[in-house]
Parts: structure tokens; sequence; C-alpha cells
């Protein structure tokens, strides 16, 4: 850490993607002068990499940051992000409490950097399977403008939690050695060697999941386009880390398979992995570990001559969640948009 920096906070250090949030605050050496981790009381004194110390989260000790990157679910976010907000700093926030704000920014790094612009204290990162779906789709809505969307996902279990990662393990232990399992906990059903036409939660009334929405709504917030037409269905799978989502994209303009490969090799954020024929295609085994949105299997849909099918697989935890806040604290640094920054003219902060 440099000793000419930021003050940096990490709720919700000890989880998943905070513990990633930290790994990759360092190796992508973001100028910060003092990294503080925070969690909840159960973990407070705790050492982590580093010989950081968990703090917990208390009036008087959230003082004096620049910025906040905040991973410890929507009730922490809503009670202490305008907290943080209105002690002077940044928030980017990884759940679904802001996202839909008006006066929030959801923004993807790749896609709507210029939304951040207009941050007046908290900043919202998307859900993780939007976040890879629009880094893909930016370049072909920019070129042919986007219609409609048919997307199916094909979601790891790490995007549940470790005990959802761990169900998998022992469920998939205890089948292989010819035992019984105990009784689902993470899921409502097994998930070991199965599938589950459920991902996230129902709402009262809602025949539609939580995570299916939130595809729906911040696809458009980010694209900043509410006339696209979006069906959604989410899969929980026994896939431990990368979101697999099969895409139908009927554009207002004629596209082409070709044209949008040229575009998606070219879209910053990007990896093109298509050939089928020698059976290469974006995989979540390959892309766990990595920053990069993999797209395949780029075609014509063969019922409409507007539309192309596409296969989409990124890194749930990494780009779906703790690279893109990351990105998001760099992109604040670069436009002179932080509280520490030299650079005059930034907005006012209010709770929001």
């Amino acid at each position: 850490m440099s000793s000419q920096g930021y003050r940096v906070a990490v709720v919700g250090a000890t989880g998943q993607v905070g513990t990633l949030m930290l790994q990759l605050l360092r190796e992508r050496e973001f100028p910060a002068a003092e990294i503080v981790p925070f969690a909840s009381e159960r973990s407070v004194g705790r050492e982590l990499e580093g010989g950081l110390v968990v703090r917990g989260l208390a009036l008087d000790a959230i003082g004096g940051f620049d910025v906040a990157l905040f991973s410890a679910g929507g009730s922490a976010s809503g009670e202490w992000a305008p907290r943080f907000a209105e002690a002077g700093a940044t928030v980017i926030d990884n759940s679904s409490r802001w996202r839909m704000h008006d006066d929030v920014p959801l923004v993807v790094a790749e896609v709507n950097p210029q939304a951040i612009d207009r941050h007046r204290g908290i900043v919202a990162n998307p859900n993780c399977s939007t976040m890879q779906m629009v880094v893909a789709l930016k370049p072909l809505h920019e070129e042919a403008g986007i219609e409609r969307l048919v997307i199916s996902t094909y979601q790891a279990v790490s995007g549940t939690g470790r005990r959802a990662v761990e169900e998998l393990l022992e469920q998939s232990h205890a089948l292989l050695h010819e035992q019984g399992i105990a009784p689902p906990r993470a899921y409502a059903h097994q998930i070991a060697f199965n599938a589950l036409p459920q991902a996230g939660r129902f709402a009262e009334g809602d025949d539609h999941t939580d995570e299916e929405r939130k595809l729906m709504n911040e696809t458009r917030k980010i694209l900043g386009d509410g006339e696209i037409r979006i069906s959604a269905t989410c899969v929980r799978v026994p896939v431990i880390t990368g979101h697999s989502e099969a895409v139908n994209v009927q554009t207002r303009e004629a596209l082409s398979p070709e044209r949008a490969r040229e575009l998606l090799q070219d879209a910053p954020g990007v990896a093109v992995v298509d050939e089928p024929d020698a059976a290469r295609y974006p995989l979540a085994i390959d892309a766990a570990g990595r920053d990069e949105v993999f797209v395949g299997r780029i075609r014509r849909d063969p019922g409409h001559e507007r539309a192309l099918d596409v296969w989409i697989v990124s890194d749930n935890l990494r780009k779906g969640a703790a690279t893109n806040a990351v990105q998001l604290a760099e992109l604040l640094h670069e436009r002179g948009l932080l509280a520490g920054s030299p650079v005059a003219g930034r907005p006012a902060r209010s709770a929001a």
C-alpha cells in the first residue's frame, strides 16, 4: 500500500466476495494508503492475509474513508452505506439494496462508465448474471439495437454462498459413495447431479424469481433502454464457480453472426471462444479465476431473421462481483470523483 493514497473500507471482508475484493485491491495495485476490513461481530479481531485486522461496524469507526466497498448483504448496506456516504466515503455496493434507485448509478466498468459521474455517495454493482451479460450485449446494442432478449441462466452454487458450495460437495461425496444425503439446507432440493429451475426467491404473487427480475430490470437500466423486452429463466446447477447463460438476442437492425463476432472480439472485457467444430466454446471451469466475459456459440436463430443465439460465461465471484467493484473504485479515482482526489468539482454528498 502506498503512503500517498486513499483510505479504503471493505465491508463484509470475510465473505467470498469480500475476500476477493481485498485480494484484487492488492493485485491491481489500487492506490490505497490504508485498507480496513469490516465484518460481523463474530469476526472482529480476526487477522486476515497481509496482517489486516477485522473491525466491527460502529459510528465512531467509519469516519475518514475515501471509498467503501460493500459486500455484506442488503440489510447491512441499507443501514451502513448511507452512513459511510454521509461521513465522506463513496460507497460501491454489491447488494441489490440500491440498484434500482433512480439517484444511484448502476455501473459496469466496460458498459456505462459515464454513469458513475452522477453518483451522490453510493454506486451500485449489478447482479452477477446481469453483469456478465451486459458486457457481451453492449457492442451488439450499440451496433444494431436490442429489441428482445430470451435468457436462460445456469448459475453456480457459489452465488448462494459458502454453505451452498459445502452442501454440493457433501452431497456429491455421499452419492458417489452410495450413502444417503442430509436434508438440503441451502436449496429446496438436492443440488448434486441435479438442476433446479429456481435461482433466487419468489416474492409473494410473483411467478418470476428475484434473480429473473434483476436480469430484466438491471439490464434495461444499465443499457439505458427501457424498451427492451426480456424473458428470463434462472436455473441453479451443480457447478462451483462460473455462471453460464444462453441468450437469444433479437436486434432492431440486421446483424450477422460474423459482424457480431467482430464486434465482440474488439469489445473491452470480452474474450471470444467460438470454434465449435473443435469443441472450443466457453466453459465454466475455464472462466473460474479469470476476469473476462467469455462468449461463444454465436449463430443465427433459424426462427427469426434478426435474432442471434450466444453463449456467455464468466466467473460470478470475480467479474460478477469483486472485480467490477474494484474497477469502479479505479474509475472513481481516474475521474477524480473520490473524496481524497485533488480534482475539484466532485458531486455533492447525500445519503441515497
